[in-house]
């Protein structure tokens, strides 16, 4: 009888023999959807960093406080080498299309932070999320792109009128980046479940 418990197992994307792993094809448009610490960024790291260096992270979120500062430092010193950051609070589809003409695989993270940084900046939503349609439509021609976003519409009915603009603009955002991707994958405790695209 098996007596080892199935979370002494090494995470999927470190298993030999994982389509996370060497030999995996990249493809054009991947797209990284679950809740908060469901493993997604992660895992998005580990697809791109399948592939050889150098990688660009286009991060979106904006240091705030000391809290948000200390999150982001962790997350800079936990990437392996061969990672160049940029940062793109909102001008994100204006630095895809410039990462994305060197080649180098890009992965952006995330789009619930970027909704949220226009959404306090008082722009337009429609119109930024068309540009960044129109930016990925564009970019996929040039290098493998790999995306993290939030879902945010599985829970309780928000109690006031932000949150609930929020809620409903982060779902229109994922449907708008899942049609346009060739691949998308919901992470539910550190586990992968394919939306759309080849099996991993």
């Amino acid at each position: 009888m098996n007596t080892v418990s199935p979370f002494a197992r090494a995470p999927l994307w470190q298993r030999p023999g994982s389509a996370y792993g060497p030999g995996m094809t990249s493809q054009p448009i991947t797209l990284f959807i679950g809740g908060a610490r469901s493993g997604k960024s992660r895992a998005a790291e580990a697809l791109v960093t399948a592939g050889p260096p150098p990688w660009v992270y286009i991060a979106t979120a904006e240091a705030f406080d000391d809290e948000m500062r200390e999150r982001i430092a962790t997350h800079r010193a936990a990437r392996a080498p061969g990672w160049r950051t940029v940062e793109a609070p909102l001008q994100l589809p204006d630095m895809l299309a410039r990462e994305a003409a060197t080649g180098q695989p890009v992965l952006i993270d995330c789009l619930t932070l970027w909704l949220s940084n226009l959404m306090l900046a008082a722009r337009d939503v429609e119109a930024e999320t068309a540009r960044l349609l129109e930016a990925l439509k564009a970019a996929q021609a040039r290098a493998p792109i790999t995306l993290v976003s939030n879902e945010v519409g599985m829970g309780i009915i928000p109690d006031n009128k932000l949150s609930r603009d929020f809620r409903d603009n982060q779902g229109r955002l994922n449907q708008a980046v899942a049609a346009l991707a060739s691949r998308v994958i919901f992470m539910a405790a550190g586990l992968p479940l394919i939306l759309k695209g080849t099996p991993l």
